[in-house]
């Protein structure tokens, strides 16, 4: 019976000794949330609806669904912040 419990014990003490040496600093840890967030961000920033704006070739302001290729542009939101009326809007024409 006693090696049994001496088996049984050093089984238990043993795993937590190898779940102790294991685990990760609190700054490994805090290091591997930091990048979550940002990765989070950084997808929802991208899953926005935007729309992009840009000058062609004539000078002319086009906004556009895609950004053009080879030119600089401006990526703009395609919803307007709240508070914001903007003209031709129904539900802004209805106040």
């Amino acid at each position: 019976m006693r090696a049994w419990l001496a088996i049984v014990a050093g089984v238990a003490l043993g795993g937590g000794i190898a779940w102790w040496l294991a685990r990760e600093s609190p700054q490994v840890d805090a290091g591997k949330q930091a990048r979550a967030g940002q990765a989070a961000a950084a997808q929802a920033d991208e899953a926005r609806q935007s729309l992009y704006r840009w000058r062609d070739d004539a000078g002319v302001l086009q906004i556009t669904e895609q950004p053009p290729k080879g030119r600089r542009y401006d990526r703009i939101d395609r919803d307007a912040p709240p508070g914001i009326r903007v003209s031709g809007d129904p539900a802004a024409d209805a106040d």
